[in-house]
């Protein structure tokens, strides 16, 4: 989130609700700014367009990265409730390692400063809130419907190589949104904040000045 001055920025941690629409409404108590402009990537963009439904006066701008509009299907539940089960089983560490290959570029998934960085990220949210942020995202509702509503400049932005939202994903956002600017991020997986920041950035901060 990002306040009037392109300095003032402070991020979220989404770790405490146990719904979308509870992760949104305590970020909308927490931030120190009356409007902003908003970035979410992934489950965040999930909050972000909740958000939108909730406060979309207070939101300047809106930026949606590597995330969808689409509820879970049941395949991708199916998959959650596994790794829940897994990290109930004592294998916490071991929910990371499965999912390192859908995260990242292939060609990244050895690379040990950004795999270091999401292994890290994840012991810093800790088990009882991936538990939490799983239930949220399992039960989130279908943005699509939504999406016409939102007015404010929009960057829709993804990696080439995202498995987990790929760039099709995207492209429905967009075109969903009036004036919505879609950007693909050439050789980037699922986290393009890590894997491609420059790229990412200069994006962000073209979608700010616009």
């Amino acid at each position: 989130i990002s306040g009037v001055l392109p300095t003032a920025c402070w991020v979220a941690r989404p770790t405490t609700g146990n719904t979308v629409a509870e992760m949104a409404a305590d970020l909308l108590r927490r931030s120190p700014f009356p409007t902003f402009a908003l970035a979410g990537l992934s489950m965040g963009g999930y909050v972000a367009l909740e958000i939108m439904r909730q406060a979309p006066g207070r939101v300047s701008r809106l930026a949606l990265l590597d995330t969808t509009a689409r509820p879970d299907t049941p395949e991708q539940t199916g998959r959650r409730n596994a790794l829940i089960a897994l990290a109930e089983g004592g294998n916490f560490d071991r929910v990371t390692e499965t999912l390192l290959p859908a995260l990242l570029n292939p060609a990244r998934v050895s690379d040990p400063q950004i795999a270091g960085t999401v292994r890290t990220m994840a012991r810093n949210v800790g088990r009882d809130a991936f538990y939490r942020q799983q239930a949220a995202i399992i039960g989130r509702i279908d943005s699509r419907p939504h999406l016409g509503a939102i007015r404010c400049p929009t960057l829709v932005l993804c990696g080439r190589q995202d498995a987990i939202t790929p760039p099709a994903l995207h492209e429905e956002i967009a075109a969903e949104i009036a004036g919505a600017r879609l950007a693909i991020v050439e050789d980037c997986g699922h986290l393009s904040t890590l894997e491609r920041p420059a790229e990412v950035n200069l994006n962000l901060s073209s979608w700010l000045s616009d």
